[in-house]
Order: C-alpha cells, then structure tokens, then sequence
C-alpha cells in the first residue's frame, strides 16, 4: 500500500500517525519513508538527502529545530502583529 503514493505524502501520513504531541526527528523518519516503499538504496545518505530536500519544499511540514519536525497545522501560524510585536519588545 505504501509503496504506491509518494515519499512526501507517506511523510504526511507517517507525522499524522505519529501524532501532535510526537513529532519525529527528520533522520529517523526518512528511513521509516524508505522502509515502508521498500526502497533498494544505493546510498543512504544521498536518499535522506533527496527526500530531505522535497520535505523541506512541502508547506505540510515544519522544522521544529534540531531536526525535529512536525505538520504545520500543529502549530499556530506566526502573524505579522506577533513579530512586529516582538521585535519592539527587543528593541525596548
């Protein structure tokens, strides 16, 4: 079944099960995408990579830090008012 839909949405689906409160870190999880596509590696480092690079490219997910990430409707959107909020509030 996982085998037929794309890294990036098995990315999707694979945050979603793990849920809100558990978000994954980025090498971990990427090798869980390559295992449940049954994928023949060559280099595992140039597949993370590959992989790493069209997540980094999807608005779905968010970099915690630390390579940590999470779906972007787990966390508040940063608004505008909030950053020239904060920005003031450094420069007092």
């Amino acid at each position: 079944m996982d085998e037929n839909i794309s890294e990036v949405d098995l990315a999707y689906q694979i945050l979603s099960e793990s849920g809100k409160e558990n978000p994954l870190y980025f090498k971990k999880w990427i090798r869980e995408i390559i295992d449940r596509k049954n994928m023949t590696v060559q280099n595992e480092a140039a597949a993370i990579s590959e992989i790493y690079t069209m997540i980094n490219m999807d608005s779905r997910f968010q970099h915690i830090g630390d390579g940590v990430w999470g779906l972007t409707d787990w966390y508040p959107p940063e608004t505008k008012r909030t950053r020239t909020a904060t920005k003031t509030a450094k420069a007092t």
